[in-house]
């Protein structure tokens, strides 16, 4: 009786830890409106005004690019690599994880250069400092302004050194995914007039 009453007591310690956790439920279903992305999570408003205000970041290219590179899944990973005839995984194409699908190199820059050695890539308010780091970062090594959406993202994708080179030029691809992201940068900062008190 009492291994049964221990049992059922370490249960319900195990699904308050779960409650408690801040594992997300799943991306929001609305990806194309901010308001239901904010409506989602009350802690992602908050995180995209703390970027702007630390960064200049406006909330809506933040937004645009989380939303680009991971669809706001927290756990999103690059697709996998096989060996043997596509048999055997062997690991993934790169390093770029979570919301940001940061890189692990530009990350430890990121943590390093901020101080913030707790971040998490799964974490929505770490990501979003990140974000908002990584295109203040941008206007100063590569000139561009924060509201440029257009090409902060290249050199968000192809990183500073990148962007300067100029590669993205022979990528159609890659200028289609940053066109993409500035008209869905566009419609957000149209769709935050409407609800931008969630951000405070």
């Amino acid at each position: 009786m009492r291994q049964t009453r221990c049992a059922l007591i370490w249960a319900a310690a195990a699904l308050a830890l779960a409650a408690c956790s801040s594992t997300p439920d799943g991306p929001p279903r609305n990806q194309a409106d901010a308001c239901a992305i904010l409506e989602h999570d009350d802690d992602w408003g908050p995180a995209l005004r703390k970027a702007e205000r630390r960064w200049g970041a406006p909330p809506e290219l933040v937004l645009a690019i989380i939303w680009r590179e991971s669809s706001f899944r927290h756990d999103a990973r690059p697709p996998k690599t096989y060996a043997a005839f596509g048999l055997i995984p062997t690991g993934h194409v790169s390093s770029a994880y979570g919301y940001p699908q940061a890189l692990d190199g530009t990350w430890d820059w990121y943590r390093q250069e901020t101080g913030a050695s707790w971040a998490s890539r799964e974490d929505f308010e770490d990501a979003a400092d990140f974000v908002g780091w990584y295109l203040h970062m941008t206007e100063r090594l590569n000139g561009l302004a924060k509201h440029d959406a257009y090409h902060q993202y290249l050199a968000y994708h192809e990183g500073h050194t990148g962007f300067r080179r100029g590669n993205w030029r022979q990528k159609g691809w890659l200028m289609n995914a940053a066109s993409q992201v500035a008209r869905q940068a566009d419609a957000y900062r149209a769709q935050l007039r409407s609800c931008g008190g969630r951000l405070a």
